[in-house]
């Protein structure tokens, strides 16, 4: 089948004798008005989609995405805020506890003083107790150390009187003997 060629007059300037489009058809402008006709239309068609469906949709989304992050940079502000408020009594608890720690301390080192008050004083009593035992010892011995020296000192002098030649006065030399004695 042979393709015939197409009268002159109906082909025009964009098309050639067997209907083929000479160069590009979109920059004939036998063809402009058609193209814009059916530009006209197909941006109504995209404009009231868009305006009708995607738009509405899309306005709905980013709404929702910002209710979303307001809630929750709220959600974060009342997060940080109970976060300060937990740090606050955390750092109060931690005052609290370490007064109370040296309150205990405190009274443990008043119980110590007063029990070790106690030990010294009771050690002081048993050493002034046991001090006033042994001067009284010591006196005893001194008393009795002075008797003997004296005893001693009496049985010398009737000795020496005697073997000086003489008769001994017990009475004499008793009271000689306390003279010296008592400086």
């Amino acid at each position: 089948m042979a393709t015939e060629p197409i009268a002159a007059e109906a082909v025009g300037k964009c098309v050639d004798s067997h209907g083929s489009a000479i160069g590009m058809p979109q920059l004939c402008f036998d063809w402009f008005p058609n193209q814009i006709f059916w530009l006209v239309i197909t941006l109504v068609v995209i404009f009231l989609v868009l305006s009708r469906v995607a738009l509405p949709r899309i306005a709905a989304i980013l709404a929702e995405r910002q209710g979303t992050i307001t809630n929750d940079l709220a959600a974060a502000e009342d997060l940080k805020a109970k976060a300060v408020e937990a740090e606050e009594a955390y750092n109060k608890a931690l005052a609290d506890a370490r007064a109370e720690a040296q309150r205990i301390a405190a009274e443990a080192r008043a119980e110590i003083q007063a029990d070790l008050d106690d030990a010294i004083a009771k050690a002081d009593a048993e050493i002034a107790a046991k001090a006033a035992e042994s001067e009284k010892a010591i006196a005893e011995i001194r008393a009795g150390a002075l008797e003997s020296i004296q005893q001693v000192a009496n049985d010398t002098a009737a000795e020496l009187v005697t073997a000086l030649g003489g008769e001994a006065d017990a009475k004499a030399i008793s009271s000689a003997i306390s003279a010296q004695m008592k400086g």
